[in-house]
């Protein structure tokens, strides 16, 4: 046979040969694909359920009754309870903030006469942080200026005592009683510490009524007070709700003990080092002082926080 003919012919079986194995290996690759395609539908992601929380028959604030047979108050029970209980990220971070800060608040409420609920304005003024807001506010308790100054907080370039824990509790601690002492509710109280006492003032003599529940409000002060009781309910009952935290997994209170300061600081840095801790630790446990020195006043006594195993919070240099 012609050699030519030879080659052809080989030619054309080699490309049969090649041509059945890309048809076998196209055939082969589809079904592992449809086999990766049946896993993957094998593994979709469970079911998520939005829930809305059950109103209790009986809720109140400070004692007093909230109430929820009137529709429009137990829509905007609802309402509050519904948003903190689904704002996962933001109301699972308050409930670990609050074994460090509750007691703190609590002992300090006590001291001052004034009921243990309104340790949660703490939680939805400042979600338990120096927080400052847009209009000024600042600090766990969100005090303006005027109103810390009123209660004898000293702020300066140097000092912003919004900013010193115990300080400011008592501050606002004041504020209440002197609203409860107007109005003789702690309601009032709680929606005039967001609006105001003149802002509180003015609705009750356009409206003529001196309930909260009946006084038709702006809408942030509308909110306020069912915002409190919502995180009330949540702190009440957690697991309910879907937190359910280990003990250690809470924040724990890092103990500490005072350095009494009578003259000025010239270097905090410094001051801190020769405490045993870093200028970061020192502003972390008095976020109040809010320079790199502390001039002073004449005769004025400052304490000062310090970690007691300070050097366990310090990175190795």
């Amino acid at each position: 046979m012609d050699k030519k003919k030879i080659y052809f012919a080989a030619g054309i079986v080699l490309i049969v040969i090649l041509s059945l194995l890309s048809v076998t290996m196209s055939y082969l690759a589809f079904k592992e694909r449809k086999h990766v395609q049946k896993i993957i539908i094998k593994t979709e992601a469970p079911e998520y359920k939005i829930f809305v929380p059950e109103i209790p028959e009986e809720m109140d604030f400070c004692g007093e009754k909230v109430p929820l047979e009137l529709f429009d108050v137990h829509e905007r029970m609802e309402r509050e309870l519904f948003i903190n209980a689904h704002w996962e990220s933001s109301t699972a971070t308050l409930l670990k903030k609050s074994n460090r800060w509750f007691p703190q608040i609590i002992d300090i409420l006590k001291k001052n006469g004034v009921p243990e609920d309104f340790k949660y304005l703490a939680a939805i003024e400042s979600g338990l942080s120096n927080a400052v807001s847009s209009a000024g506010a600042a600090g766990f308790w969100q005090l303006m200026e005027p109103t810390a100054k009123k209660y004898g907080l000293e702020i300066n370039e140097f000092v912003d005592e919004r900013y010193n824990f115990e300080k400011a509790t008592q501050a606002a601690c004041s504020f209440l009683k002197e609203a409860h002492a107007k109005y003789g509710n702690w309601t009032l109280a709680a929606a005039s510490y967001n609006l105001g006492i003149n802002g509180i003032d003015k609705h009750i003599e356009k409206q003529r009524t001196k309930n909260y529940y009946n006084l038709y409000l702006v809408d942030e002060t509308s909110r306020f007070v069912f915002r409190l009781l919502a995180m009330k309910e949540i702190f009440k009952g957690p697991k309910k709700f879907g937190y359910d935290f280990k003990e250690d997994e809470l924040y724990r209170k890092i103990e500490t003990e005072e350095v009494t300061v009578k003259k000025p600081i010239k270097d905090l840095a410094l001051f801190a080092k020769q405490n045993n801790v870093n200028y970061k630790i020192l502003k972390i446990f008095n976020p109040w002082l809010r320079n790199t020195s502390l001039p002073g006043k004449s005769g004025k006594v400052y304490k000062i926080l310090i970690p007691k195993d300070g050097e366990a919070l310090i990175a190795e240099e």
